[in-house]
């Protein structure tokens, strides 16, 4: 069997490679796609194939995925958590210390000296003074989100002689695990923004974090305090940032994302988005991508989904595989096996997991699955999808 997948925006041969020539069709003109690999290209609005069984973003976020939409079809999204965090942990890094030591401002002002070698000597000594910053030892970091980058960012800040605070309800067990145990754990986002000189973001955006930082959270910020965005742009209330900043209730704000009002403005550093622009996290993120869609369209197996459960099941032996992505509700699992024992299929293996109102099932069957069986199964009330591997 050839699976065939489209590209819509220049993959890594790192992660291409791992998908064989001799059973998987890729390019950015194949029709009647299995799957979709994106990286930045925006899918909101345009028409996806009834043949897509995947989406996959060679990234971390996928505000550029209609999740919704696709989750009505029983189509899993992928993405790559973790494959570029250390490329966005030391951009971050270096934004604290653009921040802290004034350093495009200070570059800036060295760029335009002009004159012999005494006159420049003259004109730094008199403007240094304009540009003097702070050391970060003793300085107290908030880092609110703690995946895979914000967990990078507070252990690096430790090792820098800083206090970090981290603050995350959703934490998850695994990256509770590689937290440094100097990181402080706060419970509310306001008592971290009291006590913090830099506040840094690393949270995905979804309809709860849009303008998670706006007038009230400015408010109650130290005046002396920088806030660092290197996740989303309307994650901050950007209006809002710009009266903080005009009003002196904040001392800088450095983020990835320019705009017309923040590009030129005082106290603010903008870049172009670089945050996972390093050619070891782009190979990664295509790695990690492409072995995730291999492993769903060859074994029906789901990881780092966004919206189904992670499942995998290995494969038994002399049997053929079923996928199911469904409604949670209940009995499901109960009408499809009560199905398969009515045309005598014998059940090897089974896995049932649910995420909020999905729920997907992998069954490994003795045998052959008839088409029609399949079709029985795909006609229950609540079944998205169903396929024979």
């Amino acid at each position: 069997m050839t699976f065939r997948i489209r590209t819509l925006n220049a993959i890594s041969n790192a992660g291409l490679s791992r998908l064989p020539k001799e059973s998987y069709e890729v390019g950015h003109d194949v029709t009647d796609p299995d799957a979709l690999l994106v990286r930045s290209a925006s899918l909101h609005g345009q028409e996806i194939p009834a043949s897509v069984l995947a989406v996959a973003r060679a990234g971390a976020g996928t505000n550029n995925i209609p999740v919704a939409a696709i989750s009505a079809r029983g189509v899993p999204v992928f993405n790559t958590p973790g494959a570029n965090a250390n490329a966005v942990k030391e951009l971050v890094v270096a934004g604290i210390f653009l921040a802290a030591r004034n350093i495009v401002d200070a570059a800036a002002f060295a760029h335009r000296l002009d004159g012999d070698a005494a006159a420049m000597d003259k004109a730094v000594e008199a403007g240094k003074k304009a540009y003097v910053g702070f050391e970060l030892p003793g300085r107290t970091l908030g880092v609110i989100g703690l995946g895979a980058i914000g967990v990078e960012v507070a252990n690096v800040a430790i090792s820098l002689g800083m206090r970090v605070l981290g603050y995350d309800p959703n934490i998850t067990v695994h990256h509770a695990w590689q937290l440094s145990s100097k990181v402080e754990h706060v419970t509310t986002l306001e008592q971290m923004l009291k006590r913090s000189d830099i506040v840094t973001l690393h949270v995905p955006l979804v309809e709860g974090t849009r303008g998670l930082i706006g007038a009230e959270q400015f408010s109650v910020m130290k005046k002396t305090a920088v806030l660092i965005n290197f996740s989303r742009g309307p994650i901050v209330d950007e209006p809002a940032l710009v009266e903080a900043l005009e009003n002196g209730e904040l001392r800088g704000y450095v983020c990835d994302f320019p705009t017309p009002s923040l590009n030129k403005r005082p106290k603010v550093v903008t870049l172009p988005h670089l945050g996972a622009s390093t050619h070891e996290a782009e190979e990664n993120c295509a790695r990690m991508a492409a072995d995730e869609l291999r492993a769903y369209l060859e074994d029906g197996i789901i990881q780092n989904s966004v919206n189904f459960p992670e499942a995998v099941l290995p494969r038994a032996e002399g049997t053929t595989r079923l996928a199911i992505a469904n409604s949670n509700v209940p009995n499901m699992v109960g009408q499809i096996s009560t199905l398969l024992a009515a045309a005598g299929l014998n059940i090897s293996d089974l896995l049932n997991k649910s995420r909020a109102d999905l729920a997907y099932t992998l069954i490994d069957i003795e045998g052959d699955v008839p088409a029609a069986v399949l079709d029985q199964i795909t006609g229950i009330s609540g079944v998205l999808s169903a396929r024979v591997i």
